[in-house]
């Protein structure tokens, strides 16, 4: 390489390394051009039928439509979503895998696994949050309760002879009874599954007594009468269920509620979640997924940053982690 007087010696390697690098960006500005170029996994921590599945389901159908390519649902429950979760975090950058991070999947599972085997900072890039949802504390219709106060006074008469299910160890279904456990004084046993789907059957077959469910996972069924609804975990009311109290109407400052956003793996290149912002983003905007939501007991959140997702996970990490020890719940 000739030197010129002006300016420095540059060794071949240093400008091929030089070259690589001002090709990565237009390389990645051609691949956002051409995204998608085929379907899209969209990884559900969670089995089909639970509250994550439902809401990941009615924004990917619309994802893909925007898209122009199928969004595919892939369900990989196991181990309070840490499973599903882990394997979105490993796969391939490129935007063909997404996943629906959760309060469970990316703050709960922080303080309640002692090996998690994935950051939920460093090893995903955040793009949006979609929705949140209450939590519903439900009972078997045989369980002589009709309220909430007739639950708290059940379960202190019967100390320990009442169980109740949650999506497994370690999730947001879990963490809401324990909170009402603390608030109320009552000692209830905790029956693990693998998801919000099984644990609603199993409390609809009296397999259990209650659970303190996802809303949209247990709504349709209090609709239909096989769940008797008795209290909302949010501060307020659910416009889904306006004659239902809340926890704290009770217990003031009770609040137990689920958000819902997508994440993709960690060095997705930057034109590609830009694109993927900006569509989910107008989805959750959209009247018709606002009344979808609504009708499962969900509320839309628009326009939530990458940035202020990151936050809202740093934040809900070091407080529940708090809530979490303070439950005595252990780490598994």
């Amino acid at each position: 390489m000739l030197k010129n007087k002006y300016l420095p010696y540059v060794t071949p390697s240093a400008a091929m390394a030089m070259m690589i690098a001002m090709a990565a960006p237009a390389s990645a500005l051609a691949q956002a051009q051409t995204y998608p170029s085929k379907p899209i996994r969209l990884v559900v921590a969670f089995p089909a039928g639970g509250s994550t599945d439902i809401i990941a389901r009615l924004v990917g159908q619309k994802l893909g439509e925007k898209l122009g390519q199928q969004v595919v649902v892939d369900n990989r429950g196991g181990a309070g979503g840490t499973i599903g979760t882990e394997i979105a975090a490993r796969a391939t950058p490129d935007g063909y895998t997404l996943t629906m991070g959760t309060t469970s999947t990316h703050v709960i599972a922080v303080g309640a696994y002692k090996s998690l085997k994935y950051d939920p900072v460093k090893d995903f890039e955040p793009i949006t949050l979609v929705a949140s949802t209450p939590y519903l504390l439900v009972v078997n219709p045989a369980v002589k309760a009709n309220s909430l106060k007739d639950f708290i006074t059940l379960a202190k008469a019967q100390p320990g002879k009442l169980n109740y299910a949650s999506a497994g160890t370690g999730t947001t279904t879990q963490l809401a009874m324990e909170m009402l456990k603390s608030a109320a004084g009552i000692d209830v046993v905790h029956v693990p599954f693998n998801g919000n789907g099984p644990a609603g059957v199993a409390t609809i077959g009296g397999q259990v007594q209650a659970l303190f469910g996802s809303m949209p996972a247990v709504l349709p069924q209090a609709n239909a009468g096989r769940l008797r609804p008795l209290a909302v975990g949010t501060p307020k009311r659910s416009p889904a269920l306006p004659e239902v109290p809340a926890v704290a109407e009770t217990f003031p400052g009770f609040d137990a509620q689920l958000w819902l956003g997508f994440f993709a793996p960690k060095g997705t290149p930057a034109p590609i979640l830009k694109r993927l912002y900006a569509e989910l983003a107008s989805i959750a905007r959209s009247p018709e997924m606002k009344e979808q939501f609504e009708r499962n007991g969900a509320d839309p959140q628009v326009s939530t940053s990458p940035a202020e997702l990151t936050r809202l996970v740093v934040g809900d990490v070091e407080k529940y982690t708090k809530v979490i020890k303070a439950a005595g719940i252990q780490p598994q």
